[in-house]
């Protein structure tokens, strides 16, 4: 499938990262629903069509809210695309999102994936060489969505992703998240039209990891 851009989200800047440092529940929400929010909800538009046709099924864009939230300001918000019209978090999905120091690009599954996480698990261990090699070297993989650091791919050896496997089918709050980092300071991130190619290719190479989690 080839990558069609046609960018109409606005880039991002240090002023989008720095927002992570304002001390504060509301003076950091009202910062990240003024500033940041809405370039996450252009790339959410933007991107639906792209993955819809990618995966052959229609998916739907959700913004993270943080509505739950009444002490500790978000350290990291983002964009997820699931095909759940009502939310993500219990299901596959993909996300484009920001930590102070990065911009991400993750296929995910959260704890909160009950259903699709033995799926994946059982396709994971069915098809575990040839999905590892097919992830690139310079991918990463994440067990927790709530801290910022990941491992690269080139890192973990077969007894790792063994572990993982076995922890998704028995941890009830286990998850897992494969993909990309970009720094604060990659230039990509300042031109929208370099930034919509690389999610695309991200999400092109992510896909196979998505269909292991909807596919019995």
């Amino acid at each position: 499938m080839t990558p069609r851009i046609t960018s109409v989200f606005a880039a991002f800047t240090q002023k989008d990262f720095d927002i992570f440092q304002i001390p504060g529940l509301e003076p950091r929400m009202t910062q990240i629903k003024a500033h940041i929010r809405p370039k996450l909800e252009q790339i959410g538009t933007q991107l639906q069509p792209f993955l819809s046709e990618l995966l052959r099924i229609p998916v739907h864009v959700h913004v993270a809210k943080h509505a739950r939230r009444t002490v500790n300001p978000p350290d990291s918000t983002w964009v997820a695309w699931s095909a759940n019209v009502r939310g993500y978090k219990a299901h596959p999905h993909f996300q484009v999102g920001l930590w102070s120091s990065h911009l991400f690009i993750w296929f995910a599954l959260f704890p909160e994936a009950e259903k699709a996480k033995p799926v994946f698990a059982q396709n994971l261990s069915r098809h575990l060489d040839k999905l590892l090699a097919q992830i690139p070297e310079n991918f990463l993989w994440s067990f927790d969505h709530t801290r910022p650091d990941a491992k690269s791919h080139s890192d973990l050896e077969k007894e790792d992703f063994l572990d993982l496997i076995r922890r998704l089918q028995t941890v009830k709050k286990s998850e897992v998240l494969c993909g990309i980092h970009l720094p604060k300071t990659k230039t990509a991130l300042q031109h929208p039209t370099e930034l919509e190619q690389i999610i695309q290719q991200t999400f092109q190479q992510l896909a196979p990891l998505y269909r292991l989690a909807i596919s019995d």
